[in-house]
């Protein structure tokens, strides 16, 4: 009973979170809503993410302003990875199966698809922190490891994306992994400034020893 309770009590609190990310979000329980609500949804978090693949082609273009040519290929695959992402957001058909054919879905399979749900939404903030990472990271030795994880989130959105779908069609009741934004800073290019206890201390030179040497014990030789 209390793990029944802690289902309907969790996909309860997702859903309030969704529907403050998506207004007028009216979830899956009822049967002739459920594709309606999927749609809205996935427009929305489409959306979201063709404004970001949009910052992305910018930047691309301001690379190879700056003559950074060699990462352009990088950057691309990226740009290449969230379109396919956004394209087969927009475009994916279920047909008559899975859970859109269910007369009615148990708290279980809600809890899952909202779960889903809420790591797509959640993605989208941690691709824009991806974005902003490399605009700002660009000339420093920071900025391969900032497109790496560019490269790396925009494939993290199309397996979630495939995962949605599974869980949708019953196919897999594996909750989504946690999605986080991974820190890669940039780095600081200040000049260090050095303070008088860094300073090198120069021993001086003693007055005698810029005389020549003498013998003050030995008579000298006069011939």
């Amino acid at each position: 009973m209390s793990d029944f309770y802690g289902q309907v009590t969790s996909s309860q609190d997702i859903f309030k979170k969704l529907l403050s990310k998506v207004p007028g979000f009216s979830g899956y329980i009822e049967r002739d809503n459920r594709r309606a609500a999927d749609k809205l949804m996935r427009e929305t978090i489409a959306n979201h993410f063709e404004a970001i693949w949009g910052r992305i082609s910018a930047f691309q273009r301001e690379l190879v302003s700056q003559g950074e040519i060699k990462w352009v290929d990088d950057v691309e695959s990226a740009a290449i990875k969230l379109r396919q992402f956004i394209d087969r957001i927009r475009t994916t058909t279920y047909g008559y199966s899975g859970l859109f054919d269910a007369v009615k879905i148990n708290e279980k399979e809600l809890a899952l698809i909202y779960a889903y749900d809420e790591a797509m939404l959640s993605l989208v903030d941690v691709m824009d922190r991806a974005v902003n990472h490399v605009e700002v990271s660009i000339g420093s030795d920071g900025f391969p490891a900032s497109v790496r994880n560019l490269v790396s989130t925009a494939q993290q959105c199309v397996e979630m994306f495939d995962k949605r779908y599974e869980a949708f069609m019953g196919q897999i009741t594996t909750p989504p992994e946690s999605v986080e934004f991974v820190e890669t800073s940039p780095v600081d290019t200040t000049p260090t400034e050095i303070s008088s206890s860094d300073t090198p201390i120069i021993p001086e030179t003693p007055e005698s020893l810029d005389e020549p040497p003498t013998d003050s014990g030995s008579t000298p030789i006069v011939p």
